[in-house]
């Protein structure tokens, strides 16, 4: 006699049910473990399996419940992400099985071990990489093993021009497009909106897309988005562009290099900025958004990103050789890093500071609102609006007339209006114990600080800072000013604080 087992849920074929678990960008599907599927398949957590509902398909993580209230036999839970990307209808049926072999694995290990990718490698990585067919842990050996020096420059070439046919490409049919980017690594270097305002309002075509912040507490689309609506449809980049000039988006909405946004991810949970999926990034994004003309601003100092006039130099010629390779004009500006740029670090506060200087208030930073200027006018002439060396009376008089300001308000209400940044709720006076002159001013700290506090999560979150380099300080006078939305992250800002005082250094 054959003994039959009783199904607790048709094979193969489950209902979709939205369990409202939040996992990031990550797909996760979750089953019964008394399933009949798990048993026959041989499923266990942390599986890879191929989720198909109508002509929607997706690979994803499974996840074994134990607890059967939480899905009822013949039915299959769906992370917020999966959901999203499956979007089930009341009637849907799900079906699943073992996902297809993921050839590019091999590259990967190939990688891994030490050795050299080619194009046809990396392409093949890239691709699966967009068609979701790596786990989060697939991902996080792919950073890892690229990270540090560990891309030469061909691969750094062909992990960008990868990364570049993994979206969308845009064409505005004009000779010259500007762009410039800034690699990061000083806090409030908030530089990019002010650039923008001016140089469209000369007449410059700049569609600015900008990434969230990777391992910083803010991005130019995390402080953009404390004004204006940065989320952009195509359609929407596109006629906003078409009538002013420019734009300030974030790139990931129009799926320009999906790939980077996706590394980017795995990025910032491992605090991993590698120096050649960098360029990769950066350049990718530019070339997929139609720019002929890029500006790189290098901040150069002991706690930036880019520690050396050597190091500025190694990446300034990955970046410009890689340019090549794509037909970009890249120009390298080396700036100063040993200090933070304006006051705020974090996405309202640093909102805040760059109003300041569009609109000419007699407080407004005036160190953020010189790299500004710097920048603007070697844009001007980078696009033939202005003649060499005329760029910084043009950019100058821009501002100061008031035309940039216009520029931009006209700019944010086209992508759909203007807010004024808002501060947070909580605060902490932070006064120094001792007099003195400031003699160092570290960045990595400060960013870490203003991250403890909520940035960028908490858009309001952040740090002001008081002092610069050489000020003269008195005992109890005023060094920052920490902003949080809640009791707790205040404290634990606090706490980090005060166990590192040194990163404001004070010499008698």
């Amino acid at each position: 006699m054959v003994a039959t087992v009783a199904s607790d849920e048709p094979a193969f074929r489950l209902k979709p049910v939205r369990l409202g678990i939040d996992t990031h960008q990550e797909l996760v599907v979750y089953l019964r473990r008394n399933s009949h599927v798990c048993r026959s398949e041989g499923f266990t957590s942390s599986s890879r399996v191929q989720i198909r509902i109508a002509d929607q398909s997706i690979l994803a993580t499974l996840s074994i419940v134990n607890d059967n209230g939480l899905l009822n036999p013949g039915e299959m839970g769906l992370s917020e992400s999966a959901w999203a990307r499956l979007s089930p209808t009341a009637d849907s049926e799900a079906h699943i099985r073992h996902p297809d072999p993921v050839l590019s694995l091999s590259h990967l290990r190939h990688k891994v071990y030490g050795n050299r990718l080619n194009e046809a490698q990396t392409q093949e990585i890239i691709n699966d990489i967009v068609a979701g067919r790596y786990s989060d842990v697939h991902l996080s050996s792919f950073v890892t093993a690229c990270a540090g020096d560990n891309l030469d420059q061909e691969e750094i070439i062909a992990l960008t021009q990868a990364m570049l046919r993994s979206g969308r490409q845009l064409d505005w049919g004009q000779p010259k497009v500007v762009d410039k980017h800034c690699v990061g690594g000083l806090a409030g270097n908030r530089t990019t909106p002010i650039v923008v305002a001016i140089v469209t309002a000369c007449g410059a075509i700049m569609p600015k897309t900008s990434s969230r912040a990777i391992t910083s507490p803010a991005g130019t689309a995390d402080t953009l988005a404390t004004m204006t609506q940065v989320d952009l449809s195509l359609e929407t980049l596109q006629d906003v562009v078409k009538r002013y000039g420019g734009c300030l988006a974030w790139g990931g909405s129009v799926n320009l290099s999906p790939a980077d946004d996706i590394l980017i991810r795995v990025e910032r949970m491992l605090d991993l900025d590698s120096e050649g999926q960098m360029v990769a990034s950066v350049l990718s994004k530019k070339a997929a958004a139609g720019s002929t003309h890029v500006l790189i601003d290098i901040p150069v100092g002991p706690t930036a990103k880019v520690r050396s006039d050597e190091a500025a130099e190694q990446l300034s010629r990955h970046l410009i050789t890689t340019g090549k390779a794509l037909g970009l004009e890249i120009q390298v500006i080396l700036t100063d890093g040993t200090q933070p740029v304006g006051r705020g670090i974090g996405p309202a506060l640093e909102a805040r500071d760059l109003l300041a200087v569009l609109r000419n208030q007699a407080d407004a930073p005036q160190d953020l609102r010189a790299r500004a200027l710097t920048l603007a006018a070697q844009l001007l002439e980078m696009a033939g609006l202005a003649q060499p060396g005329k760029g910084p009376e043009m950019a100058k008089e821009t501002l100061d007339t008031g035309k940039a300001l216009q520029q931009f308000m006209a700019i944010c209400e086209a992508q759909g209006g203007f807010s004024e940044p808002e501060l947070a709720p909580y605060q902490y006076n932070w006064h120094s114990k001792k007099p003195g002159t400031v003699t160092t001013i570290d960045n990595r700290q400060l960013s870490q600080l203003a991250k403890l506090a909520g940035a960028p999560e908490d858009p309001a979150a952040g740090v002001t800072l008081e002092v610069k380099l050489t000020d003269e300080i008195k005992k109890g006078q005023l060094l920052m000013t920490l902003h949080a939305d809640s009791p707790g992250e205040l404290q634990y800002a606090v706490e980090f604080l005060e166990a590192h005082p040194e990163m404001i250094g004070i010499s008698a």
